[in-house]
C-alpha cells in the first residue's frame, strides 16, 4: 500500500524514534524536584508517549498545572543529551526509500528537534518539516499539517496523502487534514489502556509491504 500515496506525513518521537528510558526517568526526576511532586514510571510513561490523548488534559486531571509542567520540562530536557540517548526504529528505514514527497510534523520542540535529525542522520528523510507550536497549533489541529502540505506543495491538488504515527493525535490530525492515518501501535493496548483506530493499524511499518 506504500505505493498508494502522492505523498507521506510523519510524526517523529514515538512513531521513527524513541529516546532510552532512564533519560525519561531522569527527566521525570527533575521536573518533579522542581514542582514538589514525583511522576511514577507510568506517569511518566503516559506524558512522555501521549498515551491517554492530550498531555494537558492528563496533567489537569492529576492536578498538575500544565504551564509549569511544560516550563520545567523544557528546561530540563539537554538537546545534545537527548540527541545521544535517542535511537531509531528498525522499521522506519523505509522513510529513506520513499519516492514520493515526505513531511515531518512533530510535537518535539525546534530545540529537540533539530540535534535529533542530525544525531541520527535522518535530516535528509524529510522534504519539509514543522515543530508545532501556540501559533501553528497542535495535532489534532489540521493546521500544522496543512502547513506542510502546502510547503510539500501537494495541498488542493488532488493529490492521495497519509499521515502515520503513534498517538490518536496522529489519526486525529490527518482525518482532520482529509488524509488517511496509519496508527502505529508501539506499546500495545493493554499499556495505552485504549484502542487507537486509523485507516491502517499496525505494529510495525514492515506490515505495510
Amino acid at each position: 500500500m506504500v505505493s498508494e500515496y502522492d505523498f507521506w506525513l510523519l510524526d517523529l518521537d514515538g512513531t521513527l524514534v524513541d529516546v532510552e528510558w532512564s533519560y525519561t526517568r531522569e527527566v521525570f526526576d527533575r521536573v518533579g524536584d522542581r514542582l514538589g511532586r514525583g511522576f511514577t514510571d507510568r506517569e511518566a510513561e503516559i506524558l512522555w508517549h501521549g498515551l491517554t490523548g492530550s498531555r494537558d488534559h492528563q496533567l489537569l486531571e492529576w492536578g498538575v498545572d500544565p504551564d509549569a509542567f511544560w516550563t520545567a520540562f523544557h528546561e530540563e530536557e539537554d538537546p545534545l543529551v537527548r540527541a545521544e540517548q535517542t535511537y531509531l526504529h528498525d522499521d522506519a528505514a523505509f522513510v529513506a526509500n520513499l519516492d514520493e514527497p515526505v513531511g515531518l510534523v512533530t510535537h518535539c520542540q525546534e530545540f529537540l528537534c533539530e540535534p535529533v535529525l542530525d544525531n541520527l542522520g535522518i535530516r535528509d528523510w524529510f522534504d519539509a518539516r514543522l515543530c508545532c507550536t501556540e501559533e501553528t497549533g497542535w495535532k489534532p489541529d489540521p493546521d500544522p499539517v496543512q502547513s506542510v502540505m502546502h510547503d510539500l506543495g501537494v495541498a488542493h491538488n488532488g493529490h492521495r496523502g497519509v499521515l502515520a504515527g503513534d498517538g490518536s493525535c496522529d489519526v486525529g490530525a490527518a482525518w482532520n487534514a482529509g488524509l488517511d492515518a496509519i496508527h502505529v501501535e508501539r506499546f500495545g493496548h493493554d499499556r495505552r489502556g485504549r484502542c487507537v483506530l486509523g485507516d491502517y493499524r499496525v505494529q510495525s511499518f514492515d506490515e505495510l509491504y
